[in-house]
């Protein structure tokens, strides 16, 4: 099976390294393509690319990965997506996995995650993913303990590997050992994200803003509050759709 694992934290980034050598052993072949840039709070987005019609690929030697297929882009995750599945980096993948993201990606940040932009791109290109964040560990002055995101995402990966429908996970996990996680649990999203946008200052030219922690209580189901609470979660996403049932006033329109 041949897994596409990219990320919105950039080609650097520990724990893109972690995800594809837990895709490794496995047996599996792990394809690397991260963004030369961070693209958090990106979304699904194409672009802006350094040079338009352009985007730049180099091939780069991981830590503990050698002769894995591995490339920066300059581009976004969505981006690097798309040109997996038209088949820029070989053969065509079987799954997307993104992260493991520095940061959790939940309740209502789901709609700002590049993280997330990327699986949810793979899906309209007919492929199953996996969007893995993890709590960042830089909050409390914590060693970040990668292999607890990869452990309780690979039974996830393997199971999406057999399904026959095109399925988008979201998983979050607490930065604990595995040990200490209080399970996963099947999660709504949060009404609110994890992260809050604060204004601090504003002047004639612009405002000065901060993101800060959400301190508001949490639907105890959600994702937010169960990820608190030592839980890693996990909800099941869909692209853009349709709203059904909701009758527009369309002659009143024309």
């Amino acid at each position: 099976m041949r897994i596409l694992v990219t990320n919105d934290d950039g080609i650097d980034s520990p724990g893109l390294h972690a995800l594809a050598v837990a895709v490794l052993e496995q047996g599996w072949t792990p394809v690397v393509a991260g963004p030369t840039r961070d693209w958090s709070g990106g979304s699904a987005a194409l672009g802006p690319l350094e040079t338009p019609g352009r985007a730049d690929l180099r091939a780069v030697s991981l830590p503990d990965l050698a002769g894995v297929s591995a490339h920066a882009v300059s581009a976004p995750p969505a981006f690097i997506v798309s040109l997996a599945a038209l088949g820029v980096f070989g053969d065509a993948v079987d799954l997307v996995l993104a992260g493991v993201n520095q940061g959790p990606n939940t309740g209502s940040s789901t709609l700002y995650s590049a993280t997330i932009g990327a699986v949810l791109t793979g899906r309209q290109r007919g492929l199953s993913g996996l969007a893995l964040s993890q709590l960042d560990g830089r909050d409390d002055g914590t060693t970040q303990l990668w292999s607890s995101a990869t452990e309780i995402a690979l039974p996830m990966v393997r199971w999406l590997a057999d399904q026959s429908g095109i399925i988008s996970l979201n998983v979050n996990v607490p930065n604990l050992p595995v040990g200490e996680i209080q399970g996963v649990r099947l999660a709504t999203l949060a009404p609110k994200g994890s992260i809050q946008t604060l204004v601090t200052d504003r002047d004639d030219n612009g405002i000065s803003f901060e993101l800060a922690p959400t301190t508001d209580q949490m639907p105890e189901n959600s994702d937010t509050a169960l990820l608190r609470a030592g839980h890693a979660t996990v909800s099941a996403l869909k692209g853009p759709a349709v709203v059904e049932g909701l009758t527009l006033p369309i002659d009143d329109w024309m």
